[in-house]
């Protein structure tokens, strides 16, 4: 019965990405302070999903609990963090949504086909996304006051969303292989629609 109602949470963590609205539309007229920053990751689908993702990603394809769970998320966050720090200071770098759309054209395909990556190579690969999503974040922020506020609700936000695809990869590890390969074809068919619309 506990494992029957684990797979159920799973389920429904695997389907949050998909009932948030797209990330275009949900940024006009922002807020800001920490409340509107904790909440901004959890309206744009794009953001929403990458961050599940890589969660879902680091518990089905990790070889032990500890430390291979976390090394993928610790970089996304981190690097995001960087990347929105960069975009308040005025970086500009080419291609920001196609890479955010191909960010998870990516993440939804190692989710499907569980792939290993040494740690290295999965906090590099996390890693360069996320730069891209803080980069969004960072160019709304732009001339905001509260910014620090804002950021420091993004990253707890982007943390709990990790937990959540951690927690709900974890309870799939042993499940039907169908659950992760269709949360991995959801995760790539957002991909490719957010591509097509920045194409």
């Amino acid at each position: 019965m506990r494992h029957n109602a684990s797979k159920t949470l799973a389920l429904a963590a695997l389907l949050l990405p998909f009932a948030a609205a797209a990330h275009t539309g949900a940024d006009a007229g922002m807020h800001h302070g920490f409340a509107a920053g904790f909440m901004h990751p959890l309206t744009g689908a794009d953001h929403l999903a990458a961050m599940v993702a890589v969660g879902l990603w680091s518990a089905l394809a990790a070889r032990r609990a500890w430390p291979d769970l976390l090394w993928a998320p610790l970089a996304f966050a981190g690097m995001l963090l960087a990347g929105a720090l960069m975009g308040l200071a005025g970086v500009q770098l080419p291609a920001v949504e196609p890479m955010i759309a191909a960010s998870l054209l990516v993440l939804g395909l190692l989710v499907a086909a569980r792939i290993h990556l040494p740690a290295a190579a999965a906090a590099a690969v996390a890693g360069l996304f996320a730069v891209f999503h803080g980069l969004a974040h960072g160019h709304e922020l732009v001339h905001a006051q509260g910014a620090a506020l804002t950021l420091a609700g993004m990253v707890a936000a982007t943390v709990l969303l990790h937990l959540a695809g951690i927690a709900a990869g974890w309870a799939l590890r042993h499940a039907n292989a169908w659950l992760p390969r269709v949360a991995g074809a959801a995760v790539v068919a957002l991909g490719a629609t957010l591509l097509s619309q920045a194409a």
